[in-house]
């Protein structure tokens, strides 16, 4: 019994020990909990940083259609990025806004001039002629080639020689030729049956680019003749020479220039444009009244001529010319 007791005896001591021991081990790991305590304590202040991003907004008022320059352009960092923005100067430099934007508006793709307007060389303007398999190479052309326009002018039965075919306008470049365009929506499909389909589709129209002071000659053609768009090489560049022949008369002629002002040169750009054509210079080369077919003139006969003998009592006598036919009228 005796034994027993000093047995337990040491036993509880040993555990005290072992307590002990495990109390001393836990005093010195106490600062630990404080230092991962302050861990969580840094964590908002990480959040509470701000992201930002470079847009580009405008640095003064920008009216639209006139284009932007980079110094009324700057780059401002903000806490939201739109879609569209620009985060680049040089990448918006030149372009041309749709719509009047303020000063520190950010600057977006949708607020500027997109499109096929951006394909027109200076000086060009975007005319569309109809067009059909026939008059376009069998649907061949494709936007970006270049064509020759002829145009075909047929007279009546009658007067089938006179006829005529000939180069109206030479190398233009085609802007858009059905569905597809050069600035490339229509071909961004990954579809292949759907770019497939564009392509066998009927085009109903064909847009050229066209010097503004030939767009008279291509509209009038396509009103009085039929249009036929010659596919060509876009390395040829060959032109006729226009010093071969003469200007086509305009419409409208142009005011003689006042005394004392120097001598005007020949119309160009839109004031030749503004000048117009008619359709009779166009079939006739501008040859006058007498070489258009089927033109009717009348002209005073003079009193010493035969016809005019006999009626100097009853007032003007006047020929009228229809075609090859002539006939007299007493007025």
């Amino acid at each position: 019994m005796i034994n027993l007791t000093k047995i337990l005896a040491a036993v509880l001591v040993l555990l005290a020990i072992a307590l002990g021991g495990y109390a001393w081990m836990l005093s010195r790991q106490a600062p630990a909990p404080a230092v991962a305590a302050t861990g969580p304590s840094t964590a908002p202040t990480k959040a509470r940083e701000v992201v930002v991003y470079p847009v580009v907004v405008a640095a003064k008022p920008l009216p639209a259609g006139e284009a932007i320059s980079a110094d009324a352009l700057r780059v401002e960092r903000l806490t939201i990025n739109p879609t569209g923005a620009f985060h680049d100067v040089a990448m918006a430099a030149g372009r041309v806004p749709v719509l009047d934007l303020a000063e520190g508006t950010p600057l977006m793709e949708n607020q500027l001039v997109s499109g096929l307007a951006l394909r027109i060389g200076e000086g060009e303007r975007a005319v569309a002629i109809k067009a059909d398999e026939i008059m376009g190479v069998g649907n061949k052309i494709q936007p970006g080639d270049f064509v020759d326009v002829f145009i075909t002018l047929k007279s009546d039965g009658k007067d089938v020689d006179r006829s005529q075919a000939r180069l109206l306008l030479a190398r233009k470049r085609v802007l858009a030729f059905g569905n597809a365009s050069v600035d490339g929506l229509p071909s961004k499909s990954p579809d292949k049956a759907a770019q497939q389909s564009q392509r066998n589709e009927q085009a109903r129209t064909a847009v050229l680019a066209v010097p503004v002071d030939d767009v008279n000659r291509l509209t009038i053609g396509d009103a009085s003749g039929r249009l036929m768009l010659a596919l060509r090489n876009p390395t040829d560049k060959s032109e006729p020479d226009p010093k071969l022949f003469a200007d086509l008369p305009t419409a409208l002629q142009p005011a003689a220039p006042r005394a004392g002002e120097p001598r005007r040169g020949p119309l160009e750009g839109l004031d030749r444009a503004q000048a117009g054509l008619t359709a009779a210079d166009l079939v006739t080369g501008g040859k006058g009244p007498a070489a258009r077919p089927l033109a009717m003139e009348a002209r005073a006969v003079s009193s010493s001529s035969p016809r005019a003998a006999g009626t100097a009592r009853g007032g003007l006598q006047v020929e009228v010319i229809r075609g090859e036919h002539s006939e007299t009228v007493n007025y």
